[in-house]
């Protein structure tokens, strides 16, 4: 069995109890504890991992329909907006383990009534914010290439990688998509664990986890690290990767939301 999550607590407490100053090898941990979780009774896991490899590859399979594959990695990144909404039985699932429980895959789907509205609510802020993330890699691509037809993906690939202005955009754009991705992930991480688990609404629940990345920014760099390489991994595998790699991500993500709130209630 893992030891529990380190618990330290810095020598000036403040009054909203989120400085907790944990190291970053609590993110390991949570990885380690997601894993486990995720082989406990896998069959749930693995339905939520098949679905959204299932979806990302309509999303692909639609940008390439519509000549939009130029904004690939925008609605990859986008994962770090949409993961933490997708992960909702996941999260029921971690903490039914915690608590001695077995959670399948039809508790799992379901969340919480009271929960419901705000849940919803929050997708939807952070579906607009993909969509706002989506429009301005779409408005830079056009500010450095100009309001023309997409010339395919051979010769963009060319002037992206080859030219001036296509190197200009991508470290334009790696500012943009860092500022965006930042923010996304700290808003979205501990959010949807909060509105499941403690009642929050959909506005509090997004600044306290700001809040929260904030004041432990350690252990959430080294989270998000975990997370980006989660998703290189599932790129680089064609996407398939995503079948493992969210579930235990999903896991992993509660067990940082017990570390860094342990006093709030699952």
């Amino acid at each position: 069995m893992l030891e529990p999550l380190p618990t330290i607590v810095p020598p000036q407490k403040t009054r909203d109890h989120l400085a907790r100053g944990l190291p970053a090898g609590v993110a390991m941990q949570a990885l380690a504890r997601g894993w486990r979780d995720f082989r406990h009774n896998p069959a749930g896991s693995l339905a939520y991992g098949l679905a959204l490899f299932v979806l990302s590859v309509v999303v692909v399979w639609a940008l390439w329909r519509f000549h939009l594959l130029y904004l690939i990695l925008p609605a990859l990144a986008g994962f770090m907006i949409v993961g933490p909404f997708t992960a909702i039985g996941l999260y029921r699932k971690s903490s039914a383990i915690a608590q001695g429980q077995e959670m399948h895959l039809e508790g799992m789907r379901h969340a919480r009534r009271s929960s419901a509205a705000q849940l919803a609510y929050a997708g939807l802020l952070l579906c607009l914010l993909l969509i706002f993330w989506l429009r301005a890699a779409d408005l830079l691509y056009a500010l450095f290439f100009g309001l023309i037809p997409f010339p395919g993906y051979e010769e963009a690939l060319l002037n992206t990688f080859t030219t001036a202005r296509g190197w200009g955009l991508l470290v334009s754009g790696g500012f943009v998509g860092a500022f965006f991705a930042g923010f996304a992930f700290s808003v979205s991480l501990f959010a949807l664990p909060m509105i499941e688990f403690e009642g929050r609404d959909a506005l509090t629940a997004m600044g306290t986890s700001f809040a929260i990345v904030m004041k432990n920014l350690v252990p959430c760099f080294a989270w998000g690290v975990i997370v980006t390489i989660g998703i290189g991994l599932s790129v680089v595998t064609g996407l398939l990767g995503l079948i493992i790699v969210f579930p235990v991500l999903g896991h992993g993500t509660w067990h940082m939301y017990r570390a860094l709130r342990p006093e709030a209630g699952a």
